[in-house]
């Protein structure tokens, strides 16, 4: 592919975005070229010129994806950071609430391209990549929260962060969301449990 002004940052930023939304109005099969084309207002043929392929659209919307969900933790990651477990609970909870409730339709476009990742190799490569970052992150942070088994606990976290989520977004609870004090004093009984002594 040529480089040039078409290929700005900028502009395949909002092919990808777009995607994302189209992947949680309409699922996979709305998504197309001419679909991303039409909804980002782009003149025909944008959106080839960036992902000629249908794999490359979805590495490019898998790739979007896991950035949005870094901006999503936004002030809040700093406190996750300290690795204590008290500023980490206070920190999670309103992050998991953001976004069941304003960031709802990233969860949905995660769980289409989910999904399609079973199917495809490609995807399930990049979608794996994505995730592996958090995972490592989440282990690192029960590492200094002081858990014996830091893989194990991390993966309770976010099988607890991941059940929450799709059971509000699209489960039997999407029609009765937590506030943040309940989910914080979920994650605080979490902790609690992973973490003698701890008393969030």
């Amino acid at each position: 592919m040529t480089s040039g002004p078409t290929r700005s940052p900028d502009r395949l930023a909002l092919i990808a975005d777009t995607a994302i939304d189209l992947l949680a109005e309409r699922g996979l099969r709305g998504l197309t070229h001419r679909a991303v084309d039409e909804a980002a207002g782009l003149p025909p043929g944008s959106t080839s010129n960036h992902a000629r392929t249908r794999a490359a659209l979805l590495e490019a919307t898998v790739k979007r994806l896991a950035v949005r969900d870094v901006r999503a933790f936004r002030p809040e990651a700093v406190q996750v950071a300290t690795g204590d477990p008290e500023a980490v609970t206070d920190a999670l909870a309103p992050i998991v609430h953001r976004y069941v409730t304003d960031y709802r339709h990233l969860l949905v476009a995660r769980y289409e391209l989910a999904l399609e990742a079973t199917r495809r190799p490609e995807v399930r490569e990049i979608y794996d990549t994505a995730g592996l970052a958090f995972r490592e992150l989440l282990v690192d942070l029960m590492t200094r929260m002081g858990s014996g088994e830091p893989e194990r606990h991390a993966l309770s976290l976010i099988a607890w962060t991941e059940g929450v989520m799709f059971s509000c977004a699209i489960g039997s609870h999407h029609t009765r969301t937590p506030t943040r004090e309940e989910l914080r004093e979920s994650i605080s009984e979490l902790l609690r449990g992973m973490l003698p002594g701890v008393a969030a």
